[in-house]
C-alpha cells in the first residue's frame, strides 16, 4: 500500500503513543510463565506482539481478551506444552530471541520456532550459543537460522559476556537462568533495556548487579504481580517528537510515556543536536540497585534549528531503534554527523544500515554507509520523493515524518508494514497536522 505524506504546515496538539512493544513482549512472556494469572493493561495490539500471545497459547497459556485489558492464565516455569507444529513467530524478533530462553530449560521437550522471510534472515546464533553453554541443544537452519528447533534440557548456570549490548539476548539468557542449576552471571559491555530485569525483580526472582555484571538466581516460581499496566512506547513516541522537532512552529505533548533511562538515548542525542524537549527522563542509577517499577511522564517538544553531533557506539543500545530517525534529524542540521558502534543493524527486519542511506539519499540527502554506522553531510533541507519500506516498519515510518518535513511531499510504498509496532500511526499524524 503507497501513501503520500505531504509537507506539514505544523505539528501540533496531543499524543497518546501505543503501548510499549517490548514491555508488552516480556509481560506475555513472564505471565505464560508464571503459576497465577496476571492481567495487562493497555497491552500492544499490534502484529509483533499479537504473535506471542499466539506463541504463548500454544506452549499451554490462556490468553482471555478483556475490556480491561488481557488476562494470561501461565503454564508455570517448567510445564510448557509441546505444540502439534511449529511456533509461528511471524515478524516478531523479540520473541524469536527470548522465547527459547524459557523453551530450552524445558526438560525432554522440543519445540520449533518459525516466522516469515524477514525473520529466516535474522541469525540466531547469539542466543543459541549461551543457551547451549547452559546445556540445551538448538538445531539450526544452516546452524543459524530459523526455522530452528530447541531441545530443553537439565540446565546450569554459565557466566557469560555479551559479544554485543543486546536486551534480546541478556534477557533471553536471563530466562533460562530461572531454570538453571546454580547463579547465572551476564556481563554487559555497555547498558541495555532493563525491562525484564525489573519484571523479575518485582516477580521475587533473586537478581543483583555488579557493575557490569548482572547475576540471576533460578527459582521454583514466577511470583507476577496481579496486574502490569504497560506504559506508552517511547520508540513509537520518537516518530512523533522528531516530526515537530522538525517541522518549524510545531509544538507537540506527548503525554504517559515511559522514560526508562535505558530507553532515553534517542531524547538525549536530540537534545545534544539542539532539540527544544522538556521531560523528566529516570535518571541513571548509582550502585547495584534494580529499579521494580517503568517510571512515566509527558514530553513537551517545540521545533528548533539542529546541529550536527556525533553517536558514539556506547550510546547505540540505549537509541537503538530511534538511529534512522537520528539519521533523518541530521539532514536538517549543517555539517556532518556521524552514527558509529551500530552495526546491529544491519540485523533487524532489514538493512537498517542500507535501507536508512538508500531512503534518505533518495530523498535528496547526502549519507553514506560505513562498516558499523553512518555518516549524514546536512544541509538543512530535504527536497522528498519517494521510500519504500522494505517491509521494515521503522522504515514506512521514517518515510512519513521526512514527508512531514520534506519539501515536496514524500511517496511510501508499503507503509502497511508501521502495523507491525504501531497500528495507527498514519491517523496519530494526520491527526497532529
Amino acid at each position: 500500500m503507497k501513501a503520500l505524506i505531504e509537507p506539514a504546515a505544523r505539528i501540533k496538539g496531543r499524543l497518546v503513543a501505543p503501548a510499549d512493544k517490548s514491555i508488552s513482549h516480556r509481560a506475555a512472556i513472564l505471565a505464560a510463565m508464571a503459576d497465577e494469572p496476571v492481567l495487562v493493561t493497555n497491552y500492544l495490539e499490534a502484529a509483533d506482539t499479537l504473535s506471542t500471545l499466539a506463541a504463548i497459547e500454544q506452549l499451554g497459556a490462556l490468553v482471555e481478551r478483556r475490556t480491561d485489558g488481557v488476562m494470561i492464565r501461565g503454564v508455570g516455569l517448567r510445564n510448557a506444552a509441546v505444540p502439534k507444529g511449529a511456533i509461528d513467530v511471524g515478524n516478531a524478533g523479540t520473541l524469536i530471541r527470548l522465547l527459547p530462553g524459557w523453551l530450552a530449560g524445558q526438560d525432554g521437550s522440543s519445540f520449533e520456532l518459525d516466522g516469515d522471510d524477514s525473520i529466516r534472515r535474522r541469525p540466531i546464533d547469539r542466543v543459541a550459543e549461551p543457551l547451549e553453554l547452559m546445556g540445551a541443544e538448538i538445531d539450526a537452519t544452516k546452524a543459524r537460522f530459523a526455522p530452528f528447533t530447541i531441545h530443553g534440557a537439565r540446565l546450569h548456570g554459565i557466566e557469560y559476556t555479551l559479544p554485543v549490548a543486546s536486551a534480546q539476548v541478556k534477557s533471553c539468557v536471563a530466562l533460562a537462568a530461572l531454570l538453571a542449576e546454580g547463579e547465572t552471571t551476564i556481563v554487559e559491555p555497555d547498558a541495555s533495556r532493563d525491562h525484564t530485569e525489573r519484571m523479575l525483580a518485582k516477580a521475587g526472582v533473586k537478581i543483583s548487579r555488579d557493575g557490569s555484571d548482572l547475576t540471576i538466581f533460578p527459582t521454583d516460581e514466577l511470583t507476577l504481580p496481579d496486574r502490569i499496566d504497560i506504559p506508552s512506547d517511547p520508540s513509537s513516541a520518537a516518530f512523533a517528537i522528531a516530526a515537530a522537532v522538525l517541522v518549524p512552529g510545531s509544538r507537540l505533548l506527548v503525554e504517559g510515556c515511559s522514560v526508562n533511562w535505558t530507553r532515553s538515548g534517542f531524547i538525549e542525542i536530540a537534545q545534544r543536536m539542539g532539540a527544544v524537549i522538556i521531560t523528566d527522563l529516570e535518571p541513571r542509577p548509582e550502585g547495584s540497585e534494580i529499579s521494580h517499577d517503568e517510571p512515566v511522564s509527558d514530553i513537551d517538544v517545540t521545533a528548533g534549528p539542529l546541529k550536527p553531533a556525533t553517536v558514539t557506539a556506547g550510546e547505540v543500545p540505549l537509541a537503538v531503534d530511534e538511529l534512522p530517525l537520528i539519521a533523518l534529524m541530521a539532514c536538517f542540521a549543517e555539517g556532518e554527523t556521524r552514527i558509529e558502534g551500530a552495526a546491529e543493524l544491519r540485523l533487524k527486519e532489514s538493512d537498517r544500515i542500507a535501507s536508512v542511506v538508500t531512503a534518505l539519499n533518495d530523498l535528496g540527502a547526502e549519507v553514506e554507509a560505513t562498516d558499523d554506522g553512518l555518516i549524514v553531510n546536512g544541509h538543512g533541507s530535504l527536497r522528498g520523493g519517494r521510500v519504500d519500506a522494505g517491509g521494515d516498519h521503522r522504515i514506512a515510518m521514517l518515510g512519513a515524518v521526512a514527508g512531514l518535513a520534506s519539501q515536496e511531499g514524500v511517496e511510501v510504498d508499503g507503509i502497511e508494514a508501521a502495523a507491525v509496532s504501531y497500528p495507527n500511526f498514519l491517523d496519530d499524524i494526520a491527526a497532529l497536522r
